[in-house]
């Protein structure tokens, strides 16, 4: 693994210098560097370090809007895109809980604006579990917000729908389906590519 780390580090020169000749620099105050192992002393003894310049070590960071951990845990991801669609659903809530609307424009609001922020970069996750249904109560509690209360039959008191009513209520895939979809979608992409393709 070390010497894996020092391969790289001397790639990392030589494209420093390759970068240098036409004008760019790169800058030591942004660049950072993360190790990804199972093992979490991986690399902790060790920094990379170019000329003069030693370059700071991260446990997680954000590239392209998805979130990066050293133990390449999709948990810290799932939990940032959730609270990201939390944030979307309050800017479009005067909209969805507006009564002007019908119901299945609101579920069309919630698919294109909602749910695309959401599982951006979903094709590469792989959930546990508990991560589904921490996707699955996230999507309930968005339907039960546009679907709204309904009255008990037998008692007259206003109370929150339950799950299998949501089922009934919401005619499309639900968010896993939808997840699995689109990672079976990535995955056949990602089979016919040919073997010089980087992915």
């Amino acid at each position: 693994m070390l010497y894996k780390i020092r391969i790289d580090a001397r790639i990392i020169i030589s494209k420093c210098n390759t970068i240098n000749s036409i004008g760019l620099e790169v800058s030591a105050d942004k660049t950072k560097y993360m190790v990804m192992s199972r093992d979490q002393n991986a690399g902790r003894n060790h920094s990379v370090r170019i000329d003069s310049i030693t370059f700071e070590r991260v446990e997680e960071f954000k590239h392209l809007g998805t979130t990066l951990t050293n133990q390449n845990s999709i948990a810290e991801e799932i939990k940032s895109r959730l609270k990201s669609g939390n944030a979307c659903y309050h800017s479009v809530q005067n909209i969805l809980s507006s009564r002007l609307l019908s119901k299945n424009l609101k579920i069309k609001i919630y698919r294109t604006v909602i749910l695309s922020v959401v599982l951006y970069g979903c094709e590469t996750w792989s959930l546990t579990l508990r991560e589904e249904m921490k996707v699955r109560v996230f999507e309930n509690m968005m339907l039960r917000r546009i679907f709204g209360p309904r009255r008990d039959e037998v008692t007259g008191k206003w109370r929150r729908l339950h799950n299998e009513e949501l089922n009934d209520l919401y005619y499309s895939p639900n968010i896993v389906r939808v997840l699995k979809t689109r990672r079976m979608r990535w995955a056949g992409h990602v089979a016919r590519m040919g073997e010089e393709r980087v992915v």
